[in-house]
């Protein structure tokens, strides 16, 4: 299966937020590093540069808007599950365009290559509690 663009890029992004959470990496060394990798040049670079961007603006308020939602203390979460969680909510806050079922798909989608075992499904209780509280005009809950 061939794997989108926009998919790309949110790969890309989440090794970017991981590359920040571990590796304590701004956006400047972020990029630098995924632009050298082979496979960027398929990636929608552009949606990969304003997702890491307004993730890594908005990390603190993202965390808060998420860890409610999470069953354990934040630092208790995987970093992969962390970054998915994080760029999953940065997605539904600031791209109404992109409707909710897809950006909670793409980030089981994402946890399923990078996370755990059963990941995919942490990301996506988390995500389906949290998309009523950021986008209720659409899910209408």
């Amino acid at each position: 299966m061939s794997k989108s663009p926009r998919h790309r890029a949110r790969e890309f992004v989440v090794q970017g937020l991981y590359q920040h959470l571990v590796g304590g990496q701004d956006e400047a060394a972020i990029r630098v590093q995924a632009e050298s990798v082979a496979g960027f040049d398929k990636a929608d670079t552009a949606l990969y540069a304003t997702l890491l961007r307004q993730t890594l603006d908005d990390m603190a308020a993202l965390r808060d808007v998420v860890a409610p939602h999470v069953d354990r203390a934040w630092d208790g979460v995987s970093p992969i599950e962390r970054c998915v969680l994080l760029l999953g909510a940065s997605e539904l806050k600031h791209h109404p365009e992109t409707p909710y079922r897809v950006v909670i798909n793409e980030a089981i989608e994402l946890a399923k290559t990078y996370g755990g075992t059963d990941g995919h499904k942490f990301v996506n209780g988390v995500l389906d509690k949290l998309a009523p509280e950021l986008r209720p005009d659409e899910i209408g809950r």
